[in-house]
């Protein structure tokens, strides 16, 4: 049953039209975006995510867009007394509390695509970490993980879930930005993954330099489908060979975010 239909006869059908069928879930916690509209009717909108999806013990209203340097978004709580969860992937685990620290469960089959490919003792370079997504099943395929982010919390986080996967001994933390920390490295990595975040675009700029000749790169971007050739034709001329590209979901109108698996010449 599809949340829509759970609330059909509680909410008035106008209401009922605004509420998006899909919600995230991050552990057992359920992040629903509701319309001004629907305020009034949030319990029962809580009380129907439980029911679609028993093991949740929290529900939040996401109040806000990605915001700050850390990106973290506003939520308030609909149901449930905390904000901490232990989120599994692919048969990794990932202690976060959703107020501190930005995760988004819908790439987790993504996530998976690119960290498969990672090869036993790659260096393998990840800013933008965040606490862990990419870094844990990296270094879990056997990868040496350096590891850039500079959210406090989630750098806590991040430590936590390497030593909770038993990778310790496989990842090098850095809590920096990494725009700064980038210039301060001087390894040839064989492979960079860059989850960037969105209007960073220029940290490819550093990160090239970083690959040695035939390493790879995958390189997110948040662009419209008619810049794509154009970025590709750049690309190129920044010495890149272009491999794949990939489309990872829509973001606003008119916009996704884009993969670009890339190998240096």
């Amino acid at each position: 049953m599809t949340l829509k239909e759970c609330l059909a006869g509680t909410l008035p059908d106008g209401v009922l039209s605004c509420i998006p069928d899909h919600f995230d879930v991050i552990g057992d916690v359920a992040i629903v975006s509701l319309p001004p509209e629907a305020a009034a009717y949030a319990g029962d909108i809580a009380a129907a995510v439980q029911a679609v999806r028993h093991n949740i013990a929290t529900v939040l209203n996401k109040t806000s867009r990605l915001e700050g340097d850390h990106r973290v978004c506003d939520y308030e709580v609909i149901t449930g007394d905390r904000t901490e969860t232990l989120h599994r992937e692919y048969g990794c685990t990932y202690r976060l509390d959703v107020r501190e620290v930005f995760f988004n469960p819908r790439l987790a089959s993504e996530r998976r695509r690119v960290t498969g490919q990672v090869r036993e003792s790659e260096e393998v370079l990840i800013p933008f970490a965040g606490i862990g997504p990419f870094v844990i099943p990296a270094a879990a395929a056997g990868g040496r993980v350096t590891a850039i982010e500079k959210n406090p919390a989630a750098c806590h986080w991040l430590c936590e879930n390497v030593a909770a996967n038993n990778l310790a001994g496989q990842v090098t933390i850095i809590e920096d930005d990494a725009f700064q920390a980038l210039p301060m490295l001087t390894a040839a990595f064989d492979r960079v993954i860059v989850p960037t975040p969105y209007g960073m675009d220029l940290i490819l700029d550093e990160v090239i330099p970083l690959v040695r000749r035939g390493g790879i790169i995958h390189f997110y971007t948040f662009r419209a489908t008619n810049e794509i050739d154009i970025l590709e034709a750049r690309f190129r001329n920044m010495g890149m060979t272009v491999r794949k590209v990939t489309r990872c979901g829509n973001v606003a109108p008119g916009i996704a975010r884009w993969a670009f698996d890339m190998r240096r010449r």
